[in-house]
């Protein structure tokens, strides 16, 4: 029995190569189908550039400019586009300069969110690398003219440490951004810096409510890089990454998600013993409490997508707000 078996199958091959070698097409195995790559667009560079974090850079501007008119009722506003056109620029070159950096190390090989240039493999990452440094260089001229305007030369060392910070929060060989610190980056720099720049530059002081809206702003940028975070956790893991989300955990990022979206909303509410006008801004919470929801019910990953973009728009919010309460 064996032996028929074995000759029937033989027989069953046979018969199977022979129909192969006279061409039958039911019996040729599927061709493999050359992976054709879309051509990059330019939505493609828009989307590199992170639209919706851009927010974060105009945020601390707005709230900046409202501590300014505080002291001085004038509106500097020749400085006050120079410092927008500074934090729009380094906001898009550190999105560029993240892309080019976790690209090359196959950080973003697995991530749930959009696909980035550089991990794409359809731009090469000195193309990446070079759209950093532009606008890395755009927003340091930017800066320079500040510099001019006001005569404030030491802030040009306040410029060059907010472009290596931002070219070291993925970059180099040891990107702190990779060791739990990038909170500690954006509420800094995306914070106090960029509010307490924008106010002295103005007004070459620092009022109690400069503070106020500084803090504020960083909290919830602090904010829309936890949703990222814990968007990116598994993936982050799985490459090495230790940001603060993968040191703590999602519960941890959760609880501290929520603090730092609910805090800038008690500052705001210190701030309305003296301005009520301040009470107004607790519409901001509508999308706050939105990003909240999410990131504490989401199934997806990629629904934390929606957290971090309302996040950046609160932050927005919020800053209106801020600037209505103060001067209106």
């Amino acid at each position: 029995m064996a032996t028929r078996k074995k000759s029937s199958a033989r027989k069953k091959s046979s018969a199977v190569s022979t129909s192969r070698a006279r061409g039958n097409p039911a019996a040729r195995p599927a061709p493999s189908r050359p992976q054709v790559r879309r051509p990059v667009t330019a939505g493609d560079w828009i989307g590199a550039a992170r639209i919706r974090t851009l927010p974060l850079a105009v945020a601390p501007v707005v709230v900046g400019t409202a501590a300014a008119l505080v002291v001085d009722h004038r509106f500097h506003w020749a400085l006050a586009l120079a410092c927008l056109a500074v934090a729009v620029c380094l906001q898009i070159g550190v999105n560029f300069a993240n892309d080019y950096s976790d690209g090359i190390r196959g950080t973003d090989a697995r991530r749930v969110g959009p696909t980035r240039l550089t991990a794409s493999g359809r731009v090469t990452p000195r193309a990446v690398l070079t759209a950093a440094l532009v606008f890395f260089a755009l927003g340091g001229i930017a800066g320079l003219a500040i510099v001019v305007r006001t005569g404030h030369w030491w802030m040009l060392l306040v410029g060059a440490v907010c472009i290596v910070a931002a070219w070291f929060y993925t970059g180099g060989k040891r990107p702190y951004g990779y060791h739990g610190l990038g909170e500690v980056f954006v509420f800094i720099f995306f914070g106090l810096v960029a509010t307490l720049g924008t106010t002295y530059v103005q007004v070459g002081a620092l009022p109690g409510e400069a503070w106020f809206g500084a803090v504020a702003i960083g909290l919830l940028a602090c904010g829309v890089l936890l949703a990222n975070n814990l968007r990116d956790i598994d993936q982050d893991r799985q490459v090495g990454k230790r940001t603060l989300t993968v040191m703590i955990g999602r519960t941890a990022t959760r609880v501290l998600f929520t603090l730092v979206v609910l805090v800038p909303f008690a500052i705001l509410g210190v701030l309305a013993l003296l301005y009520p006008i301040a009470w107004i801004g607790m519409l901001a919470l509508i999308p706050a409490l939105c990003a909240i929801t999410i990131v504490w019910m989401y199934r997806d990953p990629r629904e934390l997508v929606v957290a971090l973009s309302l996040t950046s728009v609160t932050a927005l919010a919020y800053a209106g707000f801020f600037l209505w309460a103060l001067v209106g």
